[in-house]
Order: structure tokens, then sequence, then C-alpha cells
């Protein structure tokens, strides 16, 4: 089965503290702001719930099978999570030997992080994987019936399905709604979608097996991880052409997730069999240092101040906390049952 990460939003201080009640000038300054991780753990079917900057986990909720891919609403009130019915497989297994898959599991389960509870499961998609939001809508691709599906997060009812090509995966959009891009592993290209049309408008030619994908935070590229070449992409969001192609380091290097930081400044990747997270100076694209953060990093987001950056590894069953500055990991969070998403939510009203 194939996999993807999950692109997280770039947050600002002023989200995190909004609806929470002013405080006095000189404790803004000094006090860090309060957030929290949520870690999705495919074999445990949970989501790990983590205060920061404290690393405290304070919950863990059952979801469903298979949570991957999540995004998190502005307000940090709800976090929207890919479940999936379809077995695990990994490199090599053959199909017809897994257990039958459970098309009843399949949706976008909804976390009230308030409750801390399930609130409900959209239907209506097969065998999500990732997602992305914006303008109150949620984009999500489906490898098995190879189309992408918008819902309405509100009602949760299917709005369109537009269809990709074979096996797609990583899903981004632009703020605005009106961009959706996919990964298409098939013929190793991004696809362009206008989300008004209801169709495709161009299709990219990336690197081999493009997986995971995320938009800068002032939206003028977009940046896709290219698995079996080895490299990360930029694609230019107003011509819609590439502009630079670089290696990503290290032995066995296989990138999967991508992030841009909040401060625009840098590019995280992180490596999956290869172990690593690698930085990247968004201006230039040139490796600025990697640092070795466990066993198959998948997911991966930075705090909304863009000074730690977090990953979760799936074989070491845990989360890694790496501070920006130096590129060294502080110290390890505990989650349970193949963590493979994190999320960065604003933490005010739970």
């Amino acid at each position: 089965m194939k996999r993807s990460i999950v692109r997280i939003a770039a947050l600002g201080l002023a989200a995190l503290v909004a609806g929470c009640g002013e405080k006095p000038a000189e404790q803004q300054a000094s006090a860090p702001a309060a957030y929290r991780l949520y870690v999705t753990n495919e074999i445990a079917g949970t989501v790990t719930v983590i205060d920061e900057p404290s690393h405290t986990v304070v919950a863990t909720v059952q979801l469903g099978k298979r949570p991957r891919g999540m995004q998190a609403t502005a307000d940090g009130r709800q976090i929207f999570v890919a479940l999936s019915g379809s077995p695990i497989a990994g490199p090599g297994v053959e199909e017809d030997k897994l257990p039958p898959k459970d098309p009843a599991a399949d949706g976008i389960g909804v976390l009230n992080t308030v409750s801390l509870k399930l609130a409900r499961i959209l239907k209506g998609i097969a065998n999500p994987e990732q997602l992305a939001m914006a303008q109150g809508r949620i984009y999500s691709a489906s490898e098995e019936t190879e189309l992408l599906s918008t819902l309405d997060a509100a009602s949760g009812s299917v709005l369109s399905t537009v269809p990709t090509g074979e096996e797609p995966e990583g899903v981004a959009v632009s703020a605005d709604g009106k961009t959706a891009y996919v990964t298409v592993e098939g013929d190793d290209t991004v696809a362009v979608i206008d989300t008004a049309k209801g169709a495709i408008i161009k299709k990219i030619k990336v690197g081999d097996r493009p997986r995971s994908m995320t938009i800068a935070p002032d939206g003028a590229h977009a940046y896709v991880t290219d698995e079996n070449g080895a490299t990360l992409t930029e694609i230019d969001t107003k011509t819609l052409a590439v502009t630079r192609t670089v290696p990503v380091p290290g032995e066995g290097a296989k990138p999967m997730g991508v992030v841009v930081s909040p401060d625009s400044k840098r590019i995280y990747v992180t490596t999956g069999r290869g172990g690593q997270l690698v930085a990247f100076d968004a201006a230039t694209l040139a490796v600025q240092k990697s640092v070795a953060v466990g066993g198959r990093p998948w997911g991966v987001a930075v705090s909304p101040d863009s000074k730690l950056i977090y990953t979760a590894n799936g074989q070491s069953d845990d989360v890694s906390v790496v501070d920006a500055a130096t590129m060294t990991v502080v110290t390890k969070l505990k989650s349970v049952g193949r963590p493979w998403g994190v999320v960065v939510a604003p933490r005010c009203c739970g």
C-alpha cells in the first residue's frame, strides 16, 4: 500500500492565542505559545494528543482503522483524519495474501479537540490516505478509485470527483481553494486541478514516484518529494512549471514527508527508510543539515515559531523533537502503534 504524508498549515502566533483572552505584553513576550501535536498511529487506530511545548501526552483517542493523513482547522477545534479499511501491505507483499478489505471503515474521521472524542466519520471516499483543506472543503485522493474527491467539511457531502490518473497520493490546495494539486505515482506527475471546473488543467512531470507535497506559506511554490528518484521538486504555482529539482541526501533516502516552516526560511523532508530529517534553505534549495531522527520517519510538522520540528517515526514508535537552530534531536515522545502523520494545531479552547 502506498503512503503519503499529510501537509500542515502554517499557523501564526496570533492564531494560537485568538479567542483565549488577552495577556499582558510582558507575558506574551516571555512565555512560549501553547499548541498541540496530533499524531496518527496507523496500526493502533488512534491519535496521540501532545501538549507543547511541555511535551506532555494528554490523551490517546481511538478513531478507527488506519488513521494516516490529517488536517486541522484554523482554530484548532477540529482535526480531520483519513481512515481506511484496506489492509497494510509493505513492499513485496502479495495482495492476494492480505486480509480482505473493510470498505465500511473508510472515511474521514472528525476529531473534536475540545472533548477529545471522535465526533463523526464522513463517508463517500474509498481508502483515503491524505487530505488537504481550504475554504471549508476537504480534498482527498483515492488510489483505489483514482479520483480526487471534494467534500463539504460541515455537511460531509461529496461535492465533486475528478479522475487523476493511476495511483494518486499526496494532496495540496491553494489557500483560496481554487487550485488543487495531486501527486500521481503512475506517471510521475502532479495533476493540477481547477476546483471550480472540476477538471485537470495541466499535468506537470516531476521525479520518480512522487509521494507527498506542500505549498509554501506565500503560495508561490509547491514542493514534491520523489521517493524513488530521491529528489525534491519545486513547482512555480503561477507558471505551473518545475523550477528546480535537487537530490535528497543520505544513504537509503526515500523522501516522504515535506513541509515549509512558517517563517518560510526552510523546507524539511523526511527520508523514510533513510531515517533522516533533511533541512533545505528555501531560497537556494541547498542542503543545510540533516539529522537521524528514528525508524522510518514519515509525517513532519513545524512549531508555529519555526523553532522545533516534529517527525513521526513509524518503526521506532516515537515522535522526534528537533531543534531547528542546531538540527539536533532534543527529545523523543512516545506514540505507540506505528506513528504515521503529525500536525500542529492551536490550543486555546480545549
